[in-house]
């Protein structure tokens, strides 16, 4: 928990209003959860992207109007399609005494030696769910996968979680797989 987020009560607005508020840099958004309930707020565009830089999973401690600092999880962030800039974040608020599930983004280090040979790379999966105390939450889940050769493959149920990780994706879904180029591939690239 390093990270700290003002967020400011957001009465009941027009959409004008809203569109206002997004102009001068701030960002409509909901903080949702056992202790909270559901609140309308607003958070400052520039906070979030700082809060987002380093880890988009990470535990912020918010300060929530009426309710003071309480532990939150970005949940989601809604982004325009055209422009990217954030147009509104659901924050989750945690009980940091109870297990929770998210998701946990798998980073792919090292080349394949399947690669090298000819093979072709192909990701199925980005990311598995997860089950697990708010303190054990990863950002990130390294996976080395330079000892692969073509037709190699690996598979949710070849990732090693240190101990309090429950993975909650099936186990048979295919992540990472290296191929055989097709012969046309080939033929094309010599």
């Amino acid at each position: 928990m390093s990270n700290s987020i003002q967020l400011s009560e957001r009465v009941n607005q027009t959409k004008s209003q809203i569109n206002a508020l997004r102009k001068q840099g701030q960002v409509p958004a909901i903080v949702y959860g056992k202790d909270v309930g559901s609140i309308s707020v607003i958070v400052g565009e520039k906070d979030i992207l700082s809060a987002i830089k380093h880890n988009q999973r990470a535990i912020l401690i918010a300060a929530i109007p009426a309710q003071g600092n309480k532990p939150v999880l970005i949940q989601n962030i809604q982004r325009d399609p055209i422009s990217n800039k954030i147009v509104h974040v659901d924050f989750h608020q945690l009980n940091m005494n109870e297990s929770m599930d998210s998701k946990v983004t798998i980073h792919f280090t090292g080349d394949p030696a399947g690669v090298k040979e000819g093979g072709i790379i192909q990701i199925e999966m980005y990311e598995v769910e997860v089950r697990c105390m708010p303190d054990n939450l990863l950002s990130a889940f390294e996976v080395d996968i330079s000892g692969l050769g073509i037709g190699d493959h690996l598979h949710v149920s070849d990732l090693a979680f240190h101990e309090g990780i429950e993975v909650l994706s099936d186990p048979s879904s295919m992540l990472i797989k290296i191929s055989q180029a097709h012969a046309e591939e080939v033929a094309a690239s010599a």
